[in-house]
């Protein structure tokens, strides 16, 4: 350690804070937090004989060392979260804002409350029932409330505007209060009955409904008693599967983790009124520091994210924080959390649960891992690969009767879909279809920026066959690239069967390599052709939807944004209040002037219908209500990842 570093060691204050380590480039490798940050820091430096990964690394990347001092522990947590999401340092856990599961909201201050599928928690008074472990799961639970408790799915929108029924009334699956006079009173019973359904009160629900059905057959009301009898019977079945797990009926988070060298996985387990309710796993890697030191930082920014914040969090073992993360919680909740360490009973097995569920995640993991490696290594050699192709990135052209044409980048990364790689492209140099020119631009383009910021994927799928895959080999001979692994995948035209290749003539897959005449024929079902086929198919689906997203927003420009004084903006607002292109033709100027102001309204309305060449019926132009309300999101839909080209 050089003189400066142990100087700056033996002046830490005793107060709480933060303490921010660089590497030698004077980089942010990591941020930690400490209620007493001398101690903290100077214990890094004075374990003998400590073989741990992160004593070590010290010495190998730690150059300089800050510190930020603050009040509390509850201060230190807020700093260390903000320094983290700000920095990303290598060694701090990490999280991704797309990590929630999904849950459900009910709204009981609407007149008509529904079920939403939300991600994030609001403190907005309405309640909030899950997380839900997976889609599937969510989507039972819906299915059971849609069919036996009747609450209405439609949107607010949709509820003040619509003027008949729609289908799930029709198959007695909605009263309609969007058309008919429904009873809030009534209408409250159900919504009082599913928040009995989503919290497991089975008691309480089961023995509402046992009273109804009862009362319904004795006025004689049979087919509404028979109703209740389905209703009872399929919510027994559903809440017998729920196991209880306390016998305290709490909301608690069950935090456990399991460490393999620098890998770490977290993994939460969620308790609902005393039911398990599912769980998520949390892999993290290059996490060299302290256990102690990693599970508070972690458990700050999953709640920090918007997760629902329960009445316990059990965590495995003791923090130094506990106190502040306590308070921080309370905080975020607006009601008292606790933050344990259960030593026995209940709540120690919940913990244990949670631990073997961690270790699970990881065995699961490593399986998978070792059998992408081994489908991997498979196409390599049956393709004659020169690497492995651990990145693999897809293209796809598309068009609309030669115009409109796009291409779409569509990436794996050791096998499975990395989004963070997709890309989309217009095509530039070219005003006519040209499948072969196409693909050269788009190749040329992407190999162009992988040269620059030394990102170069280890093979490029084409889709197309062997006029697509000349372009592309055409493309990186002209860049000087000769180091990626470039082919193409096409489907099987109808052959004879006196064709020479009889085992191409029947595949419905062909992949043809470089400088051979003959395609390969993968074997039909096997990991390596199913891994190709599927970053095909996503291609040509993502190159899809850009090219019709592209095309209804040029029909759209024609029309509207010709028009002097109207863009983007105001292009959006008249399709939200009107809905399609045929209603703003219809709209008078009066109903046009409350959106756009009456002198933009008159240039509108006069464009609109100075144009007898334009058919409002002309399917191309007309645009359906769903298909209006898409574009008005498109710019956050459509907006490609960064570095888009």
């Amino acid at each position: 350690m050089d003189a400066k570093l142990e100087a700056k060691l033996d002046a830490l204050p005793t107060e709480p804070g933060v303490y921010l380590m660089k590497d030698r480039r004077g980089e942010i490798i990591y941020v930690g937090k400490a209620v007493n940050l001398r101690n903290r820091v100077r214990s890094y430096f004075t374990r003998t004989g400590d073989t741990r990964a992160f004593v070590s690394l010290l010495d190998q990347f730690l150059g300089d060392i800050e510190t930020v001092l603050v009040h509390n522990e509850k201060e230190a947590l807020l700093l260390e979260n903000e320094l983290i999401k700000k920095h990303k340092p290598r060694f701090n856990v990490l999280l991704k804002d797309d990590k929630q599961y999904i849950s459900l909201r009910l709204d009981r201050t609407q007149a008509y409350p529904r079920l939403e599928v939300v991600r994030k928690y609001q403190k907005d008074g309405a309640r909030y029932f899950g997380p839900y472990s997976s889609a599937s799961a969510i989507r039972e639970t819906l299915r059971i409330i849609n069919r036996y408790f009747h609450l209405r799915t439609c949107t607010d929108h949709v509820l003040a505007n619509r003027k008949r029924p729609c289908l799930l009334h029709q198959i007695g699956r909605c009263p309609a209060p969007c058309v008919y006079p429904v009873s809030e009173q009534e209408y409250r019973k159900s919504v009082d009955e599913v928040v009995l359904f989503l919290e497991g009160r089975a008691g309480e629900l089961v023995d509402g409904l046992r009273a109804r059905m009862k009362q319904a057959a004795g006025e004689l009301k049979f087919e509404e008693a028979a109703r209740v009898r389905d209703q009872l019977l399929a919510i027994e079945r559903s809440l017998e599967r729920q196991k209880v797990a306390t016998t305290d009926f709490k909301d608690q988070d069950v935090f456990a983790f399991h460490r393999e060298g620098d890998r770490l996985l977290v993994y939460v387990l969620y308790v609902r009124q005393g039911r398990l309710n599912g769980g998520q796993a949390f892999p993290l890697g290059s996490q060299e520091f302290p256990d102690e030191e990693l599970l508070p930082s972690f458990v700050n920014l999953y709640y920090d994210q918007g997760n629902f914040v329960p009445e316990e969090v059990l965590l495995p073992l003791d923090i130094e924080e506990r106190e502040g993360l306590e308070a921080l919680l309370t905080e975020r909740k607006g009601e008292r959390v606790r933050v344990m360490v259960p030593k026995r009973g209940e709540k120690r097995d919940l913990v244990e649960m949670a631990q073997k569920n961690a270790e699970q995640a990881v065995l699961e993991r490593r399986r998978t891992k070792d059998e992408t490696e081994v489908v991997l290594r498979r196409l390599q050699d049956r393709l004659h690969l020169r690497h492995l192709p651990r990145r693999m990135e897809c293209f796809d052209i598309s068009h609309f009767q030669g115009s409109s044409i796009v291409a779409s980048q569509v990436a794996a990364t050791d096998g499975e879909i990395d989004k963070s790689r997709y890309r989309r492209y217009r095509i530039k140099t070219l005003e006519k279809q040209d499948d072969f020119a196409s693909m050269h631009e788009v190749i040329t383009r992407r190999l162009k920026r992988g040269q620059e910021e030394g990102d170069l994927p280890d093979l490029l799928v084409i889709d197309g066959g062997k006029g697509q895959l000349a372009s592309a080999l055409a493309a990186a001979k002209d860049l000087g690239i000769e180091d990626v692994d470039i082919i193409s995948l096409a489907k099987s035209r109808d052959l004879e069967v006196h064709d020479r290749d009889e085992e191409s003539a029947r595949s419905p897959e062909r992949v043809f390599l470089p400088h051979r005449k003959d395609p390969i024929v993968l074997r039909q079902n096997s990991a390596e052709l199913y891994l190709l086929t599927r970053l095909r198919d996503e291609a040509h689906r993502f190159a899809i939807t850009f090219q019709q997203k592209s095309m209804r927003k040029g029909n759209f420009h024609s029309v509207l944004e010709d028009i002097p004084g109207v863009g983007e903006t105001r292009k959006k607002l008249l399709l939200r209040q009107f809905g399609s292109l045929k209603r703003v033709r219809e709209a008078t100027i009066e109903e046009l002037a409350e959106v756009l102001g009456p002198t933009v309204a008159e240039r509108v309305h006069a464009a609109l219908h100075g144009h007898p060449e334009d058919d409002p019926e002309d399917p191309i132009r007309e645009a359906s209500l769903a298909d209006a309300g898409a574009l008005v999101d498109e710019k956050s839909e459509e907006g490609s990842p960064p570095g888009s080209p």
